[in-house]
């Protein structure tokens, strides 16, 4: 493989543009007309704008990708995260071309982009699961006796879905056939697909997940876990590695799990397993996200693994070169997705010029990132900036770090999450690791931090004021 398009842009475009350059690899970015002068544009060696901003016009044109493939002899594509990179059409419009796609092959995106495919497919291989119905249900009067036969409260989901689209949280029977009605009608809108299925509703569940990396030669690790708890609007928004809960034995179960669970779909490729832990560390399969991850990074750090090279290096046929036993977790290791939303006003996007853009730097301090001090935030993506990334040797370490680097990372034109991220770091109940997916609704009040805002501000206020008035007067000191 001598030379990649990467089918993506941002922060994950250059990432991926890094390794494969480590690699002696060319690369070739593809951008919309507003992303003209982003990095990773600058960076690849070969640059072909295939359209206009909105993704359905450029990032998602799939046969327009293969073609600029085909034009500059392209080996492989890496196709990041979102835009295509679950897509099996893609992939197999790749195959077809003699291009090979750097992921799983389009069998496995399908059975695991469907919750229910997936639940079936993970049957046979003795994967624990949140009791409910696995499958498809439209029958309201059927529905509602499943619900109670399980038990309130229960969980309405979107099969096809994703993001917290067509989910609905029911407490009680009473409630049911509205939010039935309401979950089918948001998820045929956004995905196009109106099926849902009914399971228990875990109510203080951790979000855990499994790194699983397996090649074509019958090899696959899993490369511990992250903990994903800290969400807003069921997206992840703080991850780390390892958890703080898992003991080894429960880590193992988890691990050999997500590996059981992979093979269930002859899976090829960096993939994740996600579960759910509830109060008494019992975990479940949730779902498979079938490429790499947001939050791989913090994977890398505690494991010493460049993913994005085992991905390349498993596509192009090469066994895995490590084992299950060789591998182990060095320190800890925190990421802050370092979004351009405004956690004051209930994370809504903030879209604008980035009058002041500087990133921290220092040891154990990573920042994936994609953006330049005078560019502007586009309205059409993922309001993703960058990827704060700090490691320590203890947790602390990395959480004290991650305080003192986002004090670092200078942001001006646009609000973002960087105030939230101070928030966590420095709340009890995080710094103890006594959290949940409810986190934010628990403890997060956007009037306090406004506060904290306001009286930060008066400070600096009169520090400058005062070393105003010692200026001034040393001015007017006699020679």
């Amino acid at each position: 493989m001598k030379k990649i398009l990467v089918a993506n842009r941002g922060e994950i475009a250059l990432r991926v543009m890094k390794t494969a350059k480590k690699m002696g690899i060319k690369t070739v970015a593809v951008y919309s007309t507003v992303d003209r002068n982003s990095p990773h544009v600058k960076f690849a060696d070969e640059a072909v704008c295939i359209g206009e901003a909105p993704s359905n016009q450029s990032y998602l044109l799939g046969n327009k990708i293969i073609e600029v493939c085909k034009e500059l002899g392209v080996d492989g594509i890496h196709p990041g995260y979102g835009f295509l990179s679950e897509n099996a059409d893609f992939s197999e419009l790749a195959e077809k071309n003699n291009i090979t796609f750097i992921g799983p092959k389009s069998h496995a995106m399908k059975v695991m982009g469907s919750k229910l495919a997936a639940k079936e497919a993970v049957k046979a291989f003795d994967i624990p699961m949140v009791p409910g119905l696995d499958e498809a249900i439209t029958d309201v009067e059927k529905a509602k006796q499943v619900a109670k036969e399980i038990g309130f409260p229960i969980l309405i989901k979107a099969s096809a879905g994703g993001g917290g689209k067509g989910m609905r949280i029911v407490e009680k029977e009473a409630d049911f056939e509205a939010q039935m009605q309401r979950a089918i009608s948001e998820a045929t809108n956004a995905f196009g697909d109106g099926s849902v299925f009914i399971e228990k509703y875990v109510g203080s569940p951790r979000h855990i997940e499994i790194q699983v990396m397996a090649d074509s030669h019958g090899n696959i690790l899993y490369l511990f876990e992250r903990e994903c708890s800290i969400q807003r609007r069921h997206q992840k928004v703080v991850e780390e590695a390892p958890s703080s809960v898992l003991t080894p034995a429960i880590r193992k179960a988890m691990g050999e799990a997500a590996v059981r669970v992979a093979q269930s779909c002859d899976y090829l490729g960096a993939g994740t397993v996600e579960f759910l832990l509830d109060e008494n560390k019992n975990f479940y399969f949730l779902e498979m996200n079938t490429r790499l991850q947001v939050e791989h990074p913090v994977t890398e750090m505690i494991t010493g693994i460049d993913l994005v090279e085992m991905q390349i290096r498993v596509a192009r046929g090469e066994a895995l070169p490590i084992k299950q036993e060789d591998l182990e977790i060095k320190g800890h290791a925190m990421e802050l997705r370092v979004y351009a939303e405004d956690p004051l006003n209930d994370f809504l996007p903030s879209v604008g010029h980035l009058d002041v853009y500087q990133i921290p730097v220092g040891e154990g301090i990573r920042v994936d990132n994609g953006f330049e001090q005078g560019m502007d935030v586009p309205i059409y993506y993922d309001p993703m900036l960058a990827k704060l990334i700090t490691y320590g040797k203890t947790r602390e370490e990395a959480i004290e770090l991650m305080i003192e680097a986002i004090a670092q990372y200078k942001v001006e034109g646009v609000s973002t999450t960087l105030p939230f991220g101070t928030f966590v770091m420095e709340h009890e109940a995080f710094r103890s690791g006594n959290f949940d997916t409810n986190f934010v609704k628990k403890y997060y009040d956007s009037e306090k931090l406004k506060a904290q805002f306001d009286k930060e501000a008066e400070i600096a206020a009169l520090v400058a004021l005062e070393q105003y008035l010692v200026d001034k007067k040393m001015l007017r000191l006699p020679n």
